[in-house]
């Protein structure tokens, strides 16, 4: 069964732990080592290795930390020119081709991102359960069959942002680049009506916008559409 830990979802910091029972993995590792290492229990030993989206701090801040600790990194060639280490642990991975980490089969997957080489990940177990993972990025242009646990991004919603410039809290050239890199609220909604949603369990909803979102609503929002237990960590 798969178990998803939020230890951060902000433009501050962002980091998960996702195990299926078995093989613990790191989704990105935007915060301060010490506190992965809380939220892993000190059992770094365990973890399998730790996928990274793209190049930016809040994703891989501790990147030096976790490779020092012994878990390989997987990456897009870009993120790993982008991040500027060499590294034996840094493994280079590529669109749709897949790998193995313990039990888990991970399939890399392109997104939308004003970075180098960005990736989202489908993770399946022996379980034949199926987690999609994907954040930055404005658009996800492929569509998924039998889904059990969606980690996405819903960063801002159109109707705040223009609100929100509009009142002068946020200033217009704003807009062209979250529109541009990142997952609003309408756009998840239209990538979860045309993707298979019948065995999902779960829809976690990440890295809100700090002044551009509104956890209540998002909330409300896709449990409405979906019919579907949804977080916002």
């Amino acid at each position: 069964m798969i178990e998803i830990t939020a230890l951060a979802s902000s433009s501050k910091g962002n980091c998960y732990r996702v195990t299926d029972g078995h093989t613990p993995l790191l989704l990105e590792c935007g915060i301060n080592y010490r506190e992965i290492q809380k939220g892993f229990e000190f059992r770094m030993s365990e973890v399998a290795g730790c996928l990274v989206t793209h190049e930016h701090g809040d994703h891989c801040k501790s990147i030096k930390d976790v490779l020092k600790a012994g878990i390989n990194c997987y990456m897009s060639e870009g993120t790993a020119e982008a991040i500027g280490m060499e590294h034996h642990r840094i493994k280079k991975v590529s669109s749709k081709k897949q790998f193995t980490l313990g039990t888990w089969t991970v399939l890399p997957f392109d997104v939308q991102h004003d970075v180098s080489e960005p990736l989202g990940f489908l993770l399946a177990n022996q379980a034949r359960e199926k987690l999609l993972f994907a954040t930055d990025t404005n658009y996800i242009k492929y569509r998924f069959q039998g889904l059990t646990h969606l980690m996405v991004e819903c960063n801002f919603s159109e109707k705040i942002l223009l609100e929100n410039i509009l009142s002068g809290k946020v200033p217009e050239v704003m807009k062209k680049r979250l529109r541009e890199s990142h997952f609003s609220l309408e756009n998840v909604k239209d990538f979860l009506k045309a993707n298979d949603l019948s065995k999902v369990q779960e829809i976690w909803l990440l890295h809100l916008s700090d002044s551009n979102s509104d956890e209540k609503l998002f909330k409300e929002e896709i449990q409405k559409l979906t019919g579907k237990f949804v977080q916002v960590p």
